[in-house]
């Protein structure tokens, strides 16, 4: 997929799964090829509030659904630069920020 606006201006191809590949194209298509047409990030913040205050979600950012995902994607045994690709981070100072390494995980990978 390709990401034409990135928060830090640069256009990206990012992989995705092929469940994420056949959730959007199911997903109803705008005339231009927007998943999610006239959305402004202001507009995808607050529908995230509204839906957070209606599952009764009180210490849930909508930046914490990008952590999850970085550190879930260490756990499926990605190497940073390999999770750097998919989550767009420049440098791997910043992407260390999700990596939640375990002694008894780093002692098994030794034998």
């Amino acid at each position: 997929m390709v990401l034409e606006d990135t928060k830090n201006g640069e256009r990206r191809v990012v992989p995705l799964s092929s469940r994420a590949r056949k959730t959007i194209a199911n997903l109803p298509r705008h005339i231009a090829g927007e998943v999610f047409p006239g959305l402004s990030n202001t507009a995808v913040s607050h529908r995230f509030i509204l839906l957070r205050k209606k599952l009764e979600i009180e210490d849930l950012r909508f930046h914490d659904l990008r952590h999850e995902a970085t550190s879930r994607l260490f756990e499926k045994g990605l190497d940073m630069m390999e999770v750097a690709s998919i989550t767009g981070h420049k440098t791997l100072h910043m992407l260390k920020r999700y990596t939640h390494l375990k002694a008894k995980d780093l002692a098994k990978k030794l034998g």
